[in-house]
């Protein structure tokens, strides 16, 4: 799942954006889609299924053909505009597969492992999607910088299509042979009762928070990455994932670390940690301009890469923490909804300034400045109100940090 993840988000899909004539402000947009589609999470609480193992792999793989559909749109003959309206709908129909399965998908693999060894699983998980991915990432963008230097796109997006089809077949199989998870209720419910329900609980409703905070901080710049790397940074696709790879080894080398950390002291204690370092992330990419744009981006994805790989983690087993056992699933739907719509509206108002400032000459109050810069302040600030917020809400008194 992670390797067709890679190919259709950040610089693979900037690539596939700008095939197509999309500006950097809708491509912005779209890549904030995989937070938008935290609101199909809905859906998923009213949903039932007696059999968890058939409804999750069935779903995923619907979800990835759509991906692949996506390296195909390019060279539909058709008006750009009706091409760009096809492509848009089918990420986001996409994405609603994959975001009705994936807390059931959570919960019924998640339940599989012993409370006590959370931590140090989702280390090891992650290590195993890492190592994978860096080889694999470099291996496809070079593959696909090489087409474009032939100006042979459609060859290099066909191989990644059928990529795509041989990992989602890979995955299925794999869903296939995990158990089923036991005493699942099959009686209908109202998802917005039981999110009020929940939203009574206060311990649920302080993870919640975090998550609105936090992704507002992702969401005012990260988006807006993908393309100031591959236009105004002039970076190759290998390139970009040669300084992947870099960020993957920085993340494989603390995974271990951060899972021990939250296992020995707490989830709260690691990701106010992990929040330290993302901050030191977006100052650099504060300086990211083309004289400095290498430089700048390696801090950047070393320092990102690091808190990345407690904060994935943390945040989804801050919420088996303090949600009661029987109600995870609802509680992860309920975080991730709330934190998505919020991601999305927040890239939804940046993107103005995006293309504010673009189609200013990159300036701004007549000083010259990069958008994605200001979006990185942003982003800065954000990532340290949800340190202090960890600190003064989530942490115990007396609990070490």
């Amino acid at each position: 799942e992670y390797l067709v993840y890679i190919l259709v988000n950040g610089s693979f899909l900037a690539t596939l954006t700008t095939e197509l004539g999309m500006s950097d402000s809708l491509t912005g947009i779209l890549s904030s889609f995989v937070s938008l589609g935290c609101l199909f999470q809905l859906i998923s609480v009213a949903l039932r299924p007696r059999r968890i193992r058939l409804f999750v792999t069935v779903f995923n793989l619907i979800n990835q053909v759509l991906f692949t559909l996506l390296y195909v749109f390019p060279f539909f003959p058709l008006q750009q505009e009706l091409r760009i309206g096809l492509f848009i709908g089918t990420v986001l129909l996409s994405y609603f597969f994959f975001y009705v399965a994936a807390p059931k998908k959570t919960n019924w693999f998640m339940s599989k492992i012993d409370d006590r060894t959370r931590g140090r699983f989702t280390a090891n998980k992650e290590i195993v999607s890492l190592i994978a991915g860096m080889a694999f990432s470099f291996g496809m963008g070079t593959l696909v910088d090489h087409f474009k230097a032939q100006n042979d796109m459609r060859t290099a997006f066909i191989i990644c299509a059928v990529t795509i089809i041989g990992l989602s077949l890979i995955q299925a199989a794999l869903s296939l042979g995990v158990t089923e998870q036991e005493n699942i209720p099959t009686d209908k419910v109202n998802p917005l009762k039981i999110f009020a329900e929940l939203l009574k609980d206060q311990n649920v409703v302080k993870v919640t928070i975090l998550f609105a905070v936090w992704n507002i901080a992702q969401y005012a710049a990260v988006p807006f990455y993908s393309t100031y790397l591959i236009k105004e940074l002039g970076f190759s696709l290998q390139l970009v994932s040669i300084l992947s790879i870099v960020g993957s080894i920085a993340r494989i080398l603390v995974s271990r670390f951060w899972g021990s950390y939250a296992d020995k002291h707490s989830f709260a204690a690691m990701v106010k940690l992990c929040y330290a370092v993302a901050a030191v992330a977006y100052l650099a990419m504060v300086f990211a301009v083309p004289a400095t744009g290498l430089v700048a981006y390696l801090i950047y994805i070393v320092a990102h890469s690091v808190a990345m790989g407690g904060i994935n983690s943390s945040l989804m087993n801050l919420v088996f923490d303090y949600a009661p056992t029987e109600k995870r699933a609802d509680a992860l739907a309920l975080n991730q909804t709330v934190g998505g719509i919020v991601g999305f509206v927040t890239t939804l108002v940046f993107s103005t300034l995006v293309t504010y400032v673009q189609t200013s000459g990159n300036t701004l109050f007549g000083m010259p400045v990069y958008a994605q810069q200001i979006t990185s302040v942003v982003a800065l600030a954000g990532t340290i109100i949800c340190m202090l917020y960890v600190q003064f809400a989530l942490l115990k008194k007396g609990e070490k940090n």
